[in-house]
């Protein structure tokens, strides 16, 4: 008789540990899961797997997480076309840090192209409606007539205004279109050089002409909105303006609902894109005030009627063109950052990388 003490049973449902584990063929472990049959990871919480009260924040199993919907930066799962390297495309994770590294190398590899197409499409338009607005300024005619009584209004107030408005906001529109095609080949560069396809300046262009019309349609629309928003106490306008960033590049990379989609994108991850958004109106308007400060100290000793002489028109032309070109910088960051921006929330609804968005561009 053995003097060892029985054995308790093993619980209803667990496995005997006396049991030898079942062996497959070869030797190797049994295909098939190895925890139990309903186990997840991370816990759902009684949620469907790839749910959870986080809407558009897919729990992939295995992943180890941060907070709830954020994975850890650096983890990604294989298969899935999540590339923490890729050039464009800022991983769920990544934070400022990433989201900024990305704008920078989009500059560094794409300044040479972008700098003469912005130039072309952006500095130039601007130019010419700097100089048409000089050509029909009324101010020193109505200074003249003025003269005898200050408080009156001049006779020819309400004709030159309408002129003033007509010429500044009808090339304003007009040079919209050229602005539009400038904005669709900037991005079409930066997309495809992080995906390592061949770029050219006249290729870009052409890509931007193909997409102009459309990416002006919508652009004269949002510009609508925003300017009935700023007429409401000018909240509003703010607000909207946030709200539609990402519409040009859902336009040129989706094709459909641009304004409804850029409205979602705002709301589903509020924080995350209102912070990169202010980033780069901030480096706008700083770029935009010192470039407007530079034109408008330039063109005082020329007077209120430079255009009347050969030398101070050449003279107010010359500053001009510098507080032109000095808003350069203030387009390439807002291209950069606004493509960037995009496809940051592109990750954060699925899979996607470089070589991805390149195709959808077409």
């Amino acid at each position: 008789m053995s003097d060892q003490p029985p054995q308790a049973a093993p619980p209803p449902g667990d496995p005997d540990p006396s049991a030898t584990p079942p062996v497959g063929p070869g030797g190797a472990a049994p295909a098939g899961p190895q925890q139990p049959q309903d186990w997840v990871f991370p816990p759902t919480g009684g949620y469907p797997v790839g749910s959870g009260p986080y809407g558009g924040q897919p729990w992939y199993p295995g992943a180890p997480v941060a907070y709830p919907g954020q994975p850890v930066h650096g983890w990604y799962p294989p298969g899935h076309g999540l590339d923490p390297a890729d050039l464009l495309v800022t991983p769920p994770g990544a934070g400022v840090n990433g989201w900024f590294s990305r704008c920078v190398g989009a500059v560094r590899r794409g300044w040479r192209l972008l700098l003469p197409i912005l130039l072309l499409t952006q500095v130039l338009p601007a130019l010419v409606v700097s100089v048409l607005s000089l050509v029909v300024d009324p101010s020193a005619k109505w200074e003249e007539s003025m003269a005898d009584d200050p408080a009156a209004l001049p006779d020819t107030f309400l004709a030159d205004t309408g002129v003033l408005l007509f010429v500044v906001l009808g090339s304003a529109l007009v040079f919209g279109f050229v602005q539009s095609l400038g904005w669709a080949a900037g991005t079409w560069v930066v997309t495809r050089q992080a995906a390592g396809q061949p770029v050219s300046v006249g290729a870009a262009l052409s890509y931007g002409a193909h997409r102009a019309l459309g990416l002006w349609g919508w652009t004269l629309l949002m510009s609508v909105i925003i300017g009935l928003g700023v007429c409401f106490c000018v909240i509003p306008g703010i607000y909207f303006a946030f709200a539609l960033s990402m519409a040009g590049p859902v336009y040129l990379f989706e094709r459909q609902h641009p304004i409804g989609r850029s409205f979602r994108m705002f709301h589903d991850r509020l924080g995350l894109l209102l912070g990169r958004v202010a980033l780069v109106a901030a480096a706008v308007i700083v770029g935009s005030g010192a470039a407007g400060m530079v034109e408008g100290i330039g063109t005082l000793p020329f007077g209120t009627t430079p255009l009347e002489s050969p030398g101070t028109a050449l003279g107010v032309l010359a500053v001009t063109l510098v507080g032109a070109v000095l808003a350069l910088p203030t387009h390439l960051a807002q291209l950069v950052g606004l493509v960037v921006t995009y496809a940051e929330q592109r990750a954060h609804e699925g899979p996607v990388d470089s070589a991805r968005l390149t195709g959808e561009l077409g």
